[in-house]
Formats: C-alpha cells, structure tokens, sequence
C-alpha cells in the first residue's frame, strides 16, 4: 500500500503510477454471486461444459462489469491519502474491456494519477487505472475513475 500524508502530496504525483493493487483471484463462486446480484446469467460466465466446448475463450469468464466493480477494492488496496476523512465514488469518463479474464484468473490494478483539482473540503481526483490479469500481454480493464476526496 502507498501511504500518501495529505492531497498536496497527491498534488505532487500527478502524472506518475502512483500505486498497484495486490492481486485478486477472480473465482466461479465470485462470478456466480456477481451474476445473481446483477441477473446477468449469460452462460459464457457461469456454464463451465458449455464454455469449454462453445466459448472462444474455452472456459467461462468474468463480466466486464464484475471487473470494473473491484475497482474501489483495488484503489482501497493500493493508495492511501492519510488525511482523507472519506472518499466517494464520482463516476467514470472512459472505460474499455480489451481482454477477457478467464475464472481462475488473479487481476490486479495500476494507478495513475491524470488529474487532480481542487473542490469545497477537498479534491476530485482522476486516476487512470489499468488492470491487468497475471500472465496476460493486454489489460483486462482500462477506467478513468473519478473519485471525490474529503480531508
């Protein structure tokens, strides 16, 4: 984990990797309780045979959104500013797929600092965030995730 001591240190980092997450395997069970919780079933993700014979991929594999969901974990994970009383979720700008993450697959996530500015109590933060699946030669998420910090 990087501990940061207050937003003007964030300030200072801007442009720079600031942190990576630790790894997060991405089980059958997580799938299954994602696609419960959304009602997303479509069989690439949760029928193991099907996706074995049928899939191009030739196993069952995350949704997207499932991937982009551990988003705060891993920012949680990677980056602490000290002087943050509380954080909130913003929104995103861009996000893209460029490659799947097959079950049994551990994901983790790159931060990059793009922008920071400031707004009442505290800052409104981009990261440029780059997850990547171990073994894997393309990212598996690419955000920019917006994220609200109070001091």
């Amino acid at each position: 984990m990087r501990e940061i001591e207050n937003l003007a240190e964030l300030r200072s980092l801007l442009g720079q990797e600031v942190a990576v997450s630790n790894w997060v395997e991405i089980t059958q069970e997580r799938v299954q309780q994602f696609a419960d919780a959304t009602g997303d079933h479509q069989w690439i993700h949760l029928d193991v045979e099907r996706s074995k014979r049928e899939s191009p991929y030739g196993c069952t594999v995350a949704h997207g959104f499932l991937t982009l969901s551990l988003l705060p974990m891993l920012m949680q994970d990677a980056v602490l500013v000290k002087d943050v009383k509380m954080a909130v979720n913003y929104g995103l700008n861009k996000v893209r797929f460029p490659a799947p993450v097959p079950v049994g697959s551990r994901v983790r996530g790159r931060m990059v600092l793009k922008e920071i500015e400031d707004i009442p109590g505290g800052a409104q933060v981009i990261w440029q965030v780059t997850m990547e699946r171990e073994g894997g030669d393309k990212p598996v998420c690419v955000a920019e995730s917006i994220s609200r910090r109070y001091a």
